[in-house]
């Protein structure tokens, strides 16, 4: 395959789509046992070449090599056209457009917004039916997080992902009232007697075995066991008070 400059001419664009149209066609190809009833091979060899010239606007020399790029592009724009296509049958999709019609007719009719029984009845459709379609409309419409990238944050490092609130999260009155407590528990801890204090930060925050522990303290392990179990025994009984 040739080397391609910065910037592509056109006699080298028609070399290029001649080089990948049997890429496209066999990537569309292996799509094919995905496409809806109302999506030929031919619609997505169209948007092959669509994702193709897309990639020949967008290519920058010496980050990834040009058949990589366009692949990915290629195949990415079939699978999208998949995505927006494959969830609303073409029966459907008419009577959709035609409820949309309806309403748009009313509208500049009267100057307003008609309410639902209005276009029904300018359909001769039962209510039943128009809400069944409506229902089928919005349920059937995907939503990508791409959608919401607009011009206005086209050039920023804003990543909408990262501003979806995690359902596990605390919440700032949970991470106060969680403060709250370590504090109080901090408090009680310093309250115990100096042999205690050190046995549990030994235990705890430097992960000695009661072994070690003893070991440093120069007592036997069994007396460690004791006063661990004596300080476990005080702070739950003054958690307890705390409540």
């Amino acid at each position: 395959m040739l080397k391609y400059k910065a910037e592509i001419k056109e006699e080298q664009k028609e070399k290029i789509i001649k080089e990948f149209l049997p890429y496209i066609k066999y990537t569309a190809y292996r799509l094919s046992w995905k496409l809806p009833p109302h999506v030929t091979i031919d619609d997505l060899v169209s948007v092959g070449l669509m994702g193709l010239m897309d990639a020949l606007e967008r290519f920058e020399p010496g980050k990834v090599k040009l058949k990589t790029y366009a692949e990915l592009r290629i195949k990415g724009a079939m699978i999208d056209e998949l995505r927006a296509t494959a969830w609303i049958p073409r029966s459907m999709r008419k009577k959709i457009d035609e409820i949309n019609h309806a309403r748009e007719k009313i509208e500049r009719k009267h100057g307003r917004t008609p309410d639902d029984v209005e276009v029904a009845k300018s359909l001769k459709m039962p209510l039943d039916e128009y809400y069944r379609i409506l229902q089928y409309a919005v349920s059937s419409s995907p939503i990508r997080i791409e959608d919401f990238k607009t011009a206005k944050y086209t050039d920023s490092d804003l990543n909408l992902s990262e501003c979806i609130a995690d359902p596990g999260a605390k919440t700032p009155l949970q991470t106060l009232e969680e403060k709250d407590v370590h504090e109080k528990l901090a408090d009680i801890i310093k309250s115990l007697p100096e042999k205690e204090k050190l046995v549990l930060s030994l235990y705890y925050y430097e992960e000695l075995t009661m072994q070690e522990i003893g070991r440093v303290l120069n007592i036997t392990e069994s007396r460690v066991c004791q006063i661990h179990t004596q300080a476990l025994v005080k702070l739950k009984s003054k958690v307890k008070e705390l409540r």
